[in-house]
């Protein structure tokens, strides 16, 4: 679906000058069952791999672990987010609507799992996220899955013939875990997009994404190691 090479796998001197990462403890997929945190509350940081190297440092001192997953610490993602022809999702959230969706397909690159998932955000800035597995062939558009189309109508408010494929991502993810496994860190890394309407993509180059997730606004190590990197 790229014209331009999807994104390289990390630089080995990168991960050398960032912590190392198998400085942290690993976590396996299975222990991360009580974290899975699919009612919560995120909050996002945006930084630069310098800026990364030094709290990932932090991090390793505190205690978290990292999460190795099909023997990787860093894991590629393969997004497809869905949208109407009006784009009412994209729209309300520029808006900042309390209430509201996302529809995509995401896949696993490293086990090749592949699901739909919708998230539902509240008025109280809770995340809800449901999702069922589809095929790897129906990553790109899982619109002729009967099975995925009656989920969708089930836990959104949209049918599957209002919605249409409208934007891919793709990026490399660390995810890292308190020692209390109470909240999950995910770093976002080596991120492109393509707009499908458009055909038009980019990169966000150096960028790096943080997104911290908790059951809850509640005291958080992470928050301080990135409050005192600003």
């Amino acid at each position: 679906r790229f014209s331009i090479p999807s994104p390289k796998m990390p630089d080995p001197a990168f991960l050398s000058r960032a912590g190392p990462l198998d400085g942290f403890a690993p976590i396996s997929l299975a222990e991360m069952d009580a974290v899975k945190l699919m009612n919560r509350v995120d909050t996002k940081y945006l930084t630069d791999r310098a800026t990364l190297a030094d709290v990932l440092r932090d991090a390793a001192a505190a205690g978290y672990r990292v999460l190795v997953a099909d023997g990787s610490r860093i894991s590629p993602y393969d997004s497809i987010y869905f949208d109407t022809e009006g784009l009412r999702m994209f729209t309300d959230h520029r808006n900042q609507k309390l209430r509201r969706q996302k529809v995509r397909t995401r896949a696993y690159v490293n086990s090749g799992d592949a699901f739909l998932e919708i998230k539902r955000k509240n008025n109280h800035g809770r995340t809800k996220k449901k999702r069922t597995g589809i095929p790897m062939a129906d990553l790109p558009d899982f619109r002729a899955n009967d099975a995925a189309c009656r989920y969708l109508a089930g836990h959104s408010d949209f049918e599957a013939g209002q919605l249409r494929p409208t934007l891919e991502t793709l990026f490399q993810r660390i995810t890292l875990v308190n020692p209390d496994l109470t909240e999950r860190l995910t770093i976002d890394t080596n991120l492109c997009f393509k707009n499908f309407r458009t055909g038009l993509e980019t990169s966000l180059g150096e960028a790096v994404v943080i997104e911290l997730k908790q059951d809850g606004h509640a005291a958080s190590a992470m928050k301080g190691i990135l409050r005192d990197h600003r």
